[in-house]
């Protein structure tokens, strides 16, 4: 350790930190003896040293020469974290012990590294427009003044000792930060507190304000914000036997992020429960949680949800990114035809629309997009959903409290008191929303509901078994859309290739078709996977005479099926060959996100080469 290491920082702060009893004038002046005996004292005061030791020290200090706080680390009295924590309290400023994943290595672009050196400082994470900067001297005007003028941004100081700046500005000077090797490494002798005050009292909990704590909470934050800038949909944290399992779902499939070593799952679980406001001393019962944090320059709200097993509690984080949020109807994937038969079933005053699919399959994304193709300051769109998403202007949400008796039925009923033109459910579970739900739409209302059935026409037999009325169901819908989302072919490793000629059986085509597809081959762009993004696959069933006729006579779901092909609409299953045949995901993919109970492909790949 350099001389004068960490007591120049406490030099530079003697000043800052005088009070009206102690003038500023009298601080600077203070001989560095009698500052480190004050600085002695306090170690003493915090328990971190005895009497004896510290008057030791001094007494060797008189010969050495040698900085109170460097001889103390040096001599191993004391850990360096014990001395940053002495000095954060004592001088009362804001400091840290720098480790990886408090720093973000992007951002050591802003600032030379010959200046940083210089300057004796580390950029570590910025929010908005400011940045958090690792200081030996975090009181230093001149410092912070050029800082500003480097970075651009308001500069909010941390204090951190000279030599722990040093060595973080030559791992990072090399721009190769390898944060796996970090976890890796990571013990559970490094899981220690440095600054205390790590409180999420505020509703809006900003990362800035938990990068100054233990490796667990970097640790937590170095997953949340890599799934956050992958773009996953979900975080799973998961107890093993030998440690914990991070995994992330990316377009609809589950890749591991890390493997933190064993002995950190329980403190990893309570970090996040602490982020979503759940009890931390109840394991035995499932919980959730619920935050909203600030990063990558963005708002986003996190759903965290317990479940005790017998390893421990696994824990899933759902990420609900507002920027990944397409709510424009052209942006998810329709084709032209099955877009212009969705906007009609819109169109139409009244009536029951449903969006159909498993979970996961964008039925919510759907249902948004209709009503922001439908809002308007004339309308009163009202919805209810467990839970609300995203929030939309001119629309009133409601989210339900099963806790309190607020079902999907009960906000219904109170809904349809509201004065509503257009009415949105988030999913008609029981016979009582379902209800409510025909009568609305046959007393004047559009109603906008999701449902989970395989395909377009399953949702008519899935009403029925929920009791409703077929003479009230065949009056009431206006039309179904069935959907699944497939994975699309990642454009910077995009080739072509030639199924085998059982899969192009399997899908309905010729097997001697020479007709190529595309694939990705894998690259560091979309994890070696061949897939980067989503897309949609539609089936669109609208109402006609026949059809209501057919339902009216309690027919049977293959001869709705029947009727539907003798009017030329496209199954589920031949929607996904057609984007496979239009090379937007492949023909496995699209098969496999596809395959239903009635798989009868009718599609000419000729026909649509010609196309």
């Amino acid at each position: 350790m350099s001389k004068g290491q960490p007591t120049q920082a406490v030099e530079a702060n003697d000043q800052a930190a005088a009070t009206p009893e102690r003038p500023a004038s009298t601080a600077a002046t203070t001989p560095p003896l009698r500052r480190a005996k004050r600085m002695g004292e306090a170690l003493v005061e915090q328990g971190v040293l005895s009497q004896e030791q510290l008057e030791s020290a001094l007494e060797q200090q008189k010969i050495t020469g040698q900085m109170l706080g460097e001889m103390l680390v040096e001599q191993g009295m004391i850990s360096a974290g014990a001395l940053v924590q002495t000095l954060v309290r004592w001088l009362n400023i804001p400091g840290c012990q720098l480790r990886h994943g408090l720093i973000d290595p992007a951002l050591m672009q802003l600032i030379d590294e010959e200046e940083a050196r210089r300057l004796k400082v580390v950029p570590m994470f910025k929010v908005h427009d400011v940045l958090t900067v690792a200081m030996a001297e975090p009181q230093s005007l001149p410092t912070i003044d050029r800082l500003r003028q480097l970075t651009r941004c308001r500069i909010r100081p941390v204090f951190a000792l000279e030599l722990n700046i040093v060595e973080y500005l030559t791992k990072y000077a090399g721009g190769d930060v390898d944060v796996d090797a970090f976890l890796t490494s990571l013990t559970e002798s490094d899981v220690q507190v440095v600054e205390t005050d790590t409180t999420d009292d505020e509703t809006a909990t900003n990362l800035d304000k938990m990068v100054e704590g233990s490796p667990i909470i970097n640790l937590v934050n170095v997953a949340l914000l890599t799934a956050i800038r992958d773009g996953a949909s979900d975080i799973h944290i998961e107890p093993q036997r030998t440690g914990t399992r991070i995994r992330y779902r990316i377009d609809g499939i589950l890749r591991d992020l890390m493997k933190p070593p064993a002995g950190m799952h329980s403190a990893i679980v309570s970090r996040v429960k602490v982020i979503g406001k759940m009890d931390i001393a109840e394991k035995r019962l499932p919980q959730e949680g619920r935050v909203r944090i600030f990063a990558q320059n963005r708002e986003i709200d996190l759903r965290i949800s317990s479940l005790p097993t017998l390893l421990g509690e696994k824990l899933v984080v759902r990420v609900l990114d507002k920027s990944n949020l397409s709510v424009r109807m052209e942006e998810l994937g329709f084709r032209i035809e099955a877009l212009t038969t969705f906007r009609k079933i819109l169109d139409r005053p009244h009536g029951l629309v449903l969006v159909t699919g498993p979970t996961g399959s964008g039925k919510t994304t759907t249902l948004y997009s209709a009503l922001d193709l439908l809002r308007s300051p004339e309308t009163n769109i009202v919805t209810v959903e467990d839970p609300v998403e995203y929030q939309l202007d001119l629309i009133n949400q409601i989210q339900v409290e099963s806790s309190i008796g607020l079902t999907f039925a009960r906000a219904l009923r109170s809904i349809l008191r509201q004065d509503p033109d257009i009415i949105m459910i988030g999913e008609i579970r029981d016979n009582e929303t379902a209800s409510v739900a025909v009568q609305a739409a046959l007393t004047g209302h559009l109603v906008l509901a999701t449902l989970h059935t395989n395909d377009a026409p399953g949702a008519v037999a899935r009403l029925l078994d929920m009791e409703i009325e077929p003479y009230l169901l065949s009056s009431a819908l206006n039309g179904v859309i069935a959907q699944r989302l497939a994975r699309t072919v990642c454009p910077s490793c995009t080739t072509k290739y030639y199924p085998e000629p059982d899969v192009l059986e399997q899908a309905g085509l010729d097997s001697t078709s020479q007709h190529p597809f595309k694939k990705g081959a894998g690259c560091t762009q979309c994890h070696n996977s061949g897939f980067q993004g989503r897309v949609g696959i539609y089936e669109v069933m609208e109402l006609t005479s026949d059809l209501r006729g057919l339902i009216h006579r309690g027919g049977a779901t293959h001869q709705m099926r029947n009727l539907l092909r003798q009017h030329g609409n496209l199954s589920l299953h031949d929607e996904g060959i057609l984007v496979a045949l239009e090379g937007k995901s492949s023909l496995e993919e699209a098969m496999r996100v596809t395959q239903t109970d009635d798989v009868d492909a009718l599609v000419d790949p000729g026909a649509e080469e010609a196309a």
